[in-house]
């Protein structure tokens, strides 16, 4: 097991390379070598190491913090995001997709779900998962992270159906993995094949969105250069700045020792934090150029008082709701504006996009 090969530093990847020599980095952080993955793949598949399941879906619970969530894993059928069943809430960028996409041409797999959430309220899935969930996990592990995780395979056609049925009249919103998907169409519309092929879909984790255990955190904001703010409520300290954020549209800030509250206008305090601050202050800058995120607070302080940036900004966590209202209006958010937690470890489940063996 690993985790999502996005949040790995590349001096962690040894470290997991050296728990086992069929730790799943192997396959997901192969560097360039994206040849050297394929063969691998091959052989873990030749010798056993990988096991082809019969057609099956997935339950995933996480135990954390006191904590409990369920997810469902399944393959889900790509579609464009003009269809609107796939809902995106964020900006994407190219070097993340041609990266995937070469490991995508090479290995011919998904390698690790993308999560999606759903509304289920009404559709009958939480009985269903608590069906499920009755009899004993086919796998029980503890991850990278600390956090317990249990597995059960859902191998009966009946229960595939009533799944399917439940979840087929729902929109999904993309939770965490934006750039795999576009790179899965892209890979799709490249390989063809009709409509039922493996090419044309992908590995998902669904979530509920009423599932008490789903956890958005916020990601903090250190601009490296421009002007200060003005206008805003001066607060004392970082805890108070944070306090007056929740359950309002506001930003906090932080520049030259001094905090304050920035009362914004609108829906959602990400998207306005950037509209009418960060974008009036950098011009025609892109702000990716002189962004830097953190979900640690104290941390952009550190980071304003070390002059590495000139202002941080301060966030609460996002409403999903809200998320996904703007998502099924068609906007999207800035970079960054989620951060699900914990993220669902790589290496439970792999899904073989060709169709001489399925996974």
């Amino acid at each position: 097991m690993a985790p999502p090969y996005d949040v790995i530093p590349d001096s962690e990847v040894a470290r997991y390379e050296a728990r086992s020599p069929y730790n799943i980095v192997r396959l997901t952080r192969p560097g360039r070598d994206y040849a050297s993955a394929a063969r691998t793949f091959d052989e873990w598949l030749d010798n056993g190491i990988l096991e082809p399941d019969p057609p099956s879906m997935y339950l995933h619970e996480v135990r954390f913090d006191g904590r409990r969530r369920l997810d469902l894993i399944a393959a889900l059928r790509l579609q464009p995001y003009e269809d609107r069943v796939v809902l995106p809430h964020e900006r994407t960028h190219s070097g993340p997709k041609e990266d995937r996409l070469a490991l995508m041409r090479a290995t011919k797999a998904a390698l690790e779900p993308l999560w999606f959430l759903y509304e289920g309220r009404g559709t009958g899935l939480p009985h269903i998962t608590e069906v499920v969930t009755g009899r004993n996990a086919a796998v029980v592990f503890i991850g990278p992270d600390g956090a317990e995780h249990r597995l059960w395979v859902i191998s009966d056609p009946a229960l595939h159906a009533a799944i399917g049925a439940a979840l087929k009249p729902l929109p999904v919103l993309i939770a965490d993995g934006h750039h795999r998907y576009e790179t899965a169409l892209a890979y799709a519309e490249e390989v063809g094949g009709d409509a039922d092929a493996a090419s044309r879909f992908t590995l998902a984790l669904l979530t509920d969105l009423d599932d008490p255990g789903l956890e958005v955190l916020p990601t903090h904001r250190v601009l490296k250069a421009g002007v200060a703010v003005t206008g805003g409520e001066e607060k004392g300290t970082l805890q108070e700045t944070l306090a007056s954020l929740r359950g309002q549209v506001a930003a906090g800030a932080y520049r030259d020792h001094r905090f304050q509250v920035l009362p914004l206008e609108g829906e959602m305090a990400v998207v306005e934090l950037h509209r009418q601050v960060i974008d009036n202050i950098l011009g025609k800058r892109k702000p990716e150029d002189f962004l830097l995120y953190t979900r640690d607070p104290a941390e952009a302080v550190q980071w304003v008082d070390d002059g590495v940036g000139s202002a941080a900004f301060f966030l609460d966590a996002p409403d999903l709701r809200r998320v996904l209202k703007l998502a099924r209006e068609g906007k999207t958010l800035p970079q960054k504006s989620t951060y699900f937690h914990p993220k669902p470890p790589s290496g439970m489940v792999l899904f073989k996009l060709d169709q001489d063996r399925r996974l």
